[in-house]
């Protein structure tokens, strides 16, 4: 028991982290915090992510792109141009690097606004630390594993980040239905979002990119949303006017 926990901890909080302040905030800006609270939700990313963790800056150049050429050949991970999952996610983790260690410099459109923290950047990205947190993994495992298969899960954990990324930039351009015809592939796989905290309404956040509710029909619900209300009342953060 104490593994699932474990295990359904890390996959929502790392997920909270990437939808919260990767997507909603480093990328798109929704809302405004101080640097007290973007350097808190930094940190926290840090943390939840651990081996993973996505670089804010590097994440938010790409999904920008991502935007501007949504399943077009310059779209750095739409599916319908590649042959698998692997393969996609390979050719993204390639463009990733390098915006992350600086190797090309993205177009002026989708540069800057985004938060940046050099130190901690550097301190995450090193092997050594990535490792840690592998190796922290493994214990927890290796003291409360009740079973053999449970340690099928720990590649999962070691690779958390990529494989929310890829869950979603593959079956939210393939599988499900549409409400607006947005010309891309963009589609709402609705079915799994309770499991991705509404990172699967694809089509609907391809139509209101900068709509802090993912859901727009009656039968939707974005799990992330109230909680980005609940954080707004507390004065955590400040919505943008529409």
């Amino acid at each position: 028991m104490a593994v699932l926990i474990f295990f359904l901890a890390h996959w929502f909080l790392s997920l909270f982290c990437q939808t919260f302040f990767l997507h909603r905030y480093a990328s798109h800006k929704m809302f405004t915090m101080s640097k007290f609270w973007e350097r808190f939700f930094y940190g926290f990313t840090i943390i939840v992510q651990g081996s993973s963790f996505l670089n804010p800056r590097a994440y938010a150049i790409m999904h920008r792109m991502h935007h501007a050429y949504s399943d077009t050949e310059k779209d750095p991970h739409s599916p319908h141009f590649f042959r698998d999952v692997w393969q996609m996610t390979m050719r993204t983790k390639d463009i990733y690097l390098n915006y992350a260690k600086y190797k090309v410099e993205p177009e002026k459109a989708f540069q800057g606004n985004y938060p940046e923290w050099p130190l901690m950047d550097k301190i995450s990205n090193m092997w050594s630390v990535r490792i840690l947190f592998g190796a922290g993994y493994f214990l927890f495992y290796w003291f409360f594993a009740t079973s053999w298969w449970m340690f099928l899960l720990l590649p999962v954990h070691f690779f958390m980040g990529p494989v929310h990324g890829a869950i979603v930039n593959w079956c939210g351009h393939k599988y499900g239905y549409v409400n607006y015809n947005n010309h891309d592939h963009s589609k709402n796989s609705l079915p799994l979002d309770f499991l991705l905290m509404g990172e699967l309404m694809q089509n609907n956040h391809h139509k209101s990119p900068n709509s802090i509710n993912f859901a727009k029909k009656w039968f939707e619900f974005d799990p992330t949303y109230p909680v980005i209300l609940v954080l707004n009342k507390l004065r955590v953060i400040r919505l943008r006017r529409p």
